[in-house]
């Protein structure tokens, strides 16, 4: 589900009432640690914490012209997703999250390479994900992302 919103508050305020709280407190905890460099805005229909072109001015290698993406926020219809691409391009922060997520909640993790879908949103471990923003830098990131595309 890709919203149509421009800016995060917009987005925010197009979600059903039960998504409103959980996402915002997300969005808030996100900003206020996600790595130093990174920005907040909007990206692929989604809540998005990017590299700005400030930055990386080479952006996404996909498609040039938007910012280096590295976490994601979006509502769903049937879960919050939270999409983070240190856990996709590096095995050992994956790893990690897989292992730690137990300690945190009494769900089983639902979870593919990069996104963690958070489907009782009365139990997601808000801790653990403050955890996870700090296991990278914006310059490991960038090192990963361009070691990934010269393969």
């Amino acid at each position: 589900m890709q919203s149509k919103a421009v800016t995060q508050e917009d987005y925010i305020n197009q979600l059903p009432e039960d998504r409103i709280a959980p996402i915002t407190k997300l969005n808030e905890l996100i900003i206020k640690h996600m790595p130093k460099g990174l920005e907040a805005g909007m990206g692929y229909g989604m809540l998005a914490y990017y590299v700005p072109k400030s930055i990386y001015p080479n952006g996404y290698h996909c498609k040039p012209f938007p910012p280096l993406p590295f976490i994601n926020l979006a509502s769903q219809k049937n879960f919050i997703a939270l999409y983070h691409s240190g856990m996709y391009a590096k095995k050992e922060l994956y790893d990690w999250f897989v292992s730690e997520y137990p300690k945190h909640s009494k769900y089983k993790l639902d979870m593919g390479k990069s996104c963690v879908r958070f489907k009782k949103v009365d139990d997601i471990p808000y801790d653990l994900i403050e955890q996870l923003l700090g296991k990278m830098s914006v310059e490991e990131w960038i090192d990963i992302y361009e070691a990934a595309i010269k393969k």
